[in-house]
């Protein structure tokens, strides 16, 4: 008898809940989004009518070859470049190559898209070498992942003469 009792209440509520949904109003396709869905939806449209901000310009670089310093701050201040470089790609190290690879990547042709000098800087020559105060470009040895020395041909323009500024960190 509880069995019976069981198998009836199970089947009792079997057809409560076939006529619930059957009886229960079907969703229009007509119906009016909530006023909240819609004003986020609007917001969504004319977010992407706006292009995405312009990344911020470095202004790490602004003294460089400025009359206010000298040969000394310049190279400094490229050892604060490169260092600042290495702080956001540490498993990287320094960047390599010639100068104007190194310069390439300092400009942001790199993973990150980080320019840390400007493309548009004055200190970068036509070929797309950071260049020292007299317009030529800096040599870069790079001692190892981590340490770079950064030498300026002075003002006679020539490598490996008694007016050669370096500067290793």
């Amino acid at each position: 008898m509880l069995r019976q009792n069981a198998l009836t209440l199970a089947l009792v509520a079997a057809i409560a809940v076939l006529v619930w949904l059957c009886l229960r109003p079907a969703p229009t396709p007509t119906s009016v989004p909530p006023p909240a869905l819609v004003a986020e939806s609007k917001i969504e449209i004319q977010k992407s009518k706006i292009p995405p901000p312009a990344p911020e310009r470095s202004t790490l670089a602004d003294s460089l070859n400025s009359p206010a310093t000298n040969i000394a701050a310049d190279l400094r201040l490229v050892a604060l470049i490169l260092e600042n470089f290495r702080s956001n790609f540490p498993r990287t190290g320094n960047p390599v190559g010639l100068n104007s690879e190194i310069t390439a990547t300092l400009t942001g042709q790199n993973q990150l898209r980080l320019a840390l000098i400007p493309p548009d800087h004055p200190a970068i020559n036509r070929e797309g070498e950071l260049t020292d105060r007299w317009g030529t470009p800096f040599f870069f040895h790079a001692e190892s992942a981590t340490r770079m020395t950064i030498t300026s041909a002075g003002p006679d323009k020539k490598l490996h003469t008694p007016d050669d500024e370096s500067f290793a960190p």
